[in-house]
């Protein structure tokens, strides 16, 4: 059973893996850091504003950050629920984020609707691919098992003529 506002916490091999691979100039919001899993690693390098609109301990709670007007930082580094990453994308390329990265399904390169209101208005300058299966469990389950599920970083920055792909090892 999925959790309800699919609270999935991002593994630390993730996001240390999207460090070793891409730069920021300037500060990151996390806005759907959940118990901060991507947020405290990102601030041993970065200025980090973390928020969300649930409460799970970490961050500013009760932050839409779709119904947000404002960007918090100039880059954006999240693992958005699921169910509205198509609606996170396109809200942070609405409201200016000059970098943005969203660890989601490799999955999310499918999809007629998405090319039509994504892809083909603004494609990711670059897709991460995990090469290793990386496991995700619900915030509020144990942790056993391994991955079943490809995960990917997908990079928008700038407005590339061509998407890169490339691999996490």
């Amino acid at each position: 059973m999925r959790q309800k506002d699919d609270f999935y916490p991002t593994p630390p091999e993730a996001v240390e893996a999207l460090l070793q691979l891409e730069t920021f100039d300037g500060g990151i919001w996390e806005p759907a850091c959940g118990d901060g899993a991507i947020s405290k690693i990102l601030a041993t390098e970065y200025d980090v504003v973390s928020s969300d609109l649930n409460d799970y301990g970490f961050g500013q709670t009760g932050i839409d950050f779709l119904m947000e007007q404002k960007l918090q930082a100039p880059n954006i580094v999240t693992n958005p629920p699921y169910k509205n990453a198509t609606d996170f994308v396109r809200h942070a390329i609405m409201l200016g984020a000059k970098k943005h990265c969203w660890f989601l399904r490799l999955a999310f390169l499918e999809g007629q609707a998405r090319y039509e209101n994504l892809y083909s208005k603004l494609r990711p300058a670059r897709v991460w691919v995990f090469s290793k299966r990386l496991t995700l469990w619900r915030g509020d389950e144990e942790r056993s098992g391994n991955g079943t599920t490809a995960y990917a970083w997908f990079v928008w920055d700038g407005v590339p003529d061509e998407t890169k792909l490339g691999w996490v090892l």
